[in-house]
């Protein structure tokens, strides 16, 4: 399984930028999420969203009503809008698909950074 990420970049503080990304082939992901690291900092989870049929999503805390997730055209493609970006959102960002079994795949990380 290969994620191909894009969209990072170095944008103000209160700009946008769109992530996205795509799986090599279709497969029957149940999950696909978007985690992110900030240097001295663990790799948490932004957003995630079910792409087996449904639809839902979840969101960490710190970025509910700025970031959406969705599903992109084809079935294993999501995008990442970031709006109302912040100096702590900056981060490295993956992309990670799950499978019903629990094993995970990530993507190489696409660098978001946010000045002030």
């Amino acid at each position: 399984v290969q994620l191909q990420a894009s969209g990072g970049g170095s944008v103000k503080t209160g700009e946008s930028l769109r992530l996205s990304c795509a799986a090599s082939r279709t497969y029957n992901f149940k999950t696909m999420a978007w985690y992110r690291q900030a240097p001295g900092n663990e790799r948490e989870l932004v957003a995630s969203i079910r792409v087996d049929g449904g639809s839902s999503t979840d969101y960490a805390d710190s970025v509910l009503g700025r970031f959406t997730i969705a599903k992109s055209n084809g079935r294993n493609s999501i995008y990442l809008q970031m709006n109302n970006l912040k100096p702590e959102d900056t981060a490295v960002y993956y992309c990670n698909s799950r499978f019903f079994t629990g094993v995970q795949y990530w993507g190489k990380g696409t660098l978001v950074t946010v000045s002030s």
